[in-house]
């Protein structure tokens, strides 16, 4: 089955790949989901709790500035140059991971106090809560699309394109290729002749 180059990313170089690109920042960003609902709800605004959210929010954001880093200019830039992009389903999956972590990146710029200085503590909050669901609805846009087979789409493999046209006598019947080496007396069927009885 042909993948993605954003399922490729995640399986090739088990188990490291998975921890880096996956486990740890939807760990880091399900802290901050989990902890943004319980600060909503109870509108705590210290305690273990909240400075669990500040540093989830602090670590996931920087964490996804390496990340993008990472995949634009080892994957995305040399990926477009080469031309080699497995159908728009491949862009979709790259890209909307890219953008998940744009969100994220905004919530650490906040935590630092870098943007959104005037708002008071509800309404930085409701940023936070809105960058996260705009992470979730993007990284679930992203694995959705990564995990789809691009040759829906009409993505062909050249290489196995090639590997498969260099087997042309695959399919070759054993019996019938052994009657041709052998050189048996194989005669052609007789084509009945039409109009045998008529006569000029």
């Amino acid at each position: 089955m042909n993948m993605t180059h954003y399922m490729e990313l995640l399986a090739v170089n088990q188990p490291w790949n998975l921890i880096i690109f996956m486990a740890i920042p939807v760990i880091l960003a399900e802290t901050l989901a989990i902890t943004e609902l319980y600060i909503l709800f109870t509108r705590k605004f210290d305690g273990a709790i909240y400075y669990l959210n500040r540093f989830a929010g602090i670590a996931v954001g920087v964490y996804f500035v390496g990340i993008i880093y990472y995949i634009v200019t080892n994957a995305v830039i040399p990926i477009t140059k080469a031309g080699e992009w497995r159908t728009a389903i491949d862009v979709i999956a790259v890209g909307s991971y890219v953008i998940a972590g744009l969100p994220l990146i905004w919530i650490a710029l906040q935590e630092f106090g870098l943007v959104n200085r005037a708002l008071n503590q509800m309404g930085r909050l409701k940023i936070h809560a809105i960058c996260v669901s705009l992470f979730l609805v993007f990284g679930h846009i992203a694995m959705i699309a990564g995990m789809v087979d691009p040759t829906i789409l009409g993505y062909k493999d050249a290489h196995a394109h090639q590997m498969s046209g260099g087997n042309a006598y695959e399919h070759c019947d054993p019996a019938l290729h052994q009657q041709m080496m052998n050189g048996n007396n194989m005669q052609m069927p007789k084509m009945p002749m039409k109009n045998q009885g008529h006569t000029h």
